[in-house]
């Protein structure tokens, strides 16, 4: 696939690697840097180093090699559902897996669990990497998240996503006392500028993000909250908890404090509601808080 950007004076003396990585948040600086040892990306028609530092009206040409998906198969893996039909599929995510395949994690993810409970009968629109996958939580997050069987059904679940209708509560457990019962975070989220593996508050280069929290209770040092996604960006609720001086317990990532047992963040998708796409009826579901959360919460 290729691209072509012509640099602004805003991006004068970037290192190119730096430059490409900003405008295209899902490449990583040292992907990046091999295409340019591979020749595949050049300035005004010429290979560069990428220590090069851009200029104004540059012309650069990035040319991604097609990538060879490698074979994805259906594992017989055990699914909570919550709700099924022939358009829809509502699971309840356990900690520790991971929603689609990536490098490292071919294996053992929903979506292998989904193509040996539904057959042939996923969406396509993600491509064979993603069959059925809509939206994701992260590895280690908790709950309830939702799968699509047919193109139509998918199209018409990503709509409400973009248009912030579908209904998403989560319950978190953060480090140290809310000074506020309630409060609104609007923030950008974007790629962290120097750790490409993280997200940040980013005001220059990040996507409108805003997320609405209340507290439920409080243990002191802890304090357990609801939180309402009114846009679902990357790690949204650990950078806006974070950035607010409460990250989560167990995220080491954005700075929560660890213990003993706990295996990444406190975080539970608990609540998704949506409108059918063949119904048009408003649905909502629930997933139980997981074991770990409730024995957490009991032993504070």
């Amino acid at each position: 696939m290729k691209h072509t950007f012509v640099v602004s004076e805003n991006y004068e003396e970037e290192r190119i690697d730096h430059y490409l990585a900003l405008l295209n948040s899902e490449i990583t600086r040292s992907y990046l840097q091999k295409l340019i040892k591979a020749g595949e990306i050049l300035v005004n028609g010429k290979p560069v180093k990428a220590s090069y530092r851009v200029a104004a009206d540059d012309v650069i040409d990035l040319n991604i090699p097609e990538m060879i998906a490698p074979d994805i198969l259906p594992e017989n893996i055990p699914l909570d559902i919550l709700y099924e039909d022939e358009d829809l599929i509502l699971i309840n995510k356990p900690k520790g897996m991971v929603v689609h395949p990536a490098p490292g994690h071919y294996s053992g993810t929903l979506v292998n669990a989904l193509m040996y409970h539904c057959g042939a009968s996923l969406s396509g629109i993600n491509g064979v990497m993603r069959p059925g996958i809509v939206h994701r939580i992260d590895r280690d997050t908790t709950g309830v998240i939702i799968a699509c069987k047919n193109d139509r059904s998918h199209q018409v679940i990503a709509a409400q996503l973009k248009e912030h209708s579908i209904t998403r509560r989560y319950y978190a457990l953060v480090c140290g006392n809310l000074k506020e019962e309630e409060g609104t975070i609007d923030a950008p989220i974007g790629r962290h500028p120097t750790d490409r593996k993280r997200m940040a508050v980013n005001y220059d280069h990040g996507k409108p993000a805003i997320t609405h929290y209340r507290v439920l209770e409080r243990f002191g040092t802890y304090t357990w909250i609801e939180c309402q996604l009114e846009t679902g960006r990357t790690h949204q609720i650990r950078v806006h908890m974070a950035k607010l001086g409460h990250p989560l317990l167990g995220d080491e990532v954005y700075g929560g404090e660890t213990r003993r047992n706990l295996i990444g963040q406190c975080l539970h998708a608990y609540v998704l509601g949506f409108v059918h796409p063949k119904t048009h009826a408003y649905m909502e579901f629930t997933a139980p808080l997981p074991e770990y959360f409730k024995k957490l919460i009991t032993n504070i």
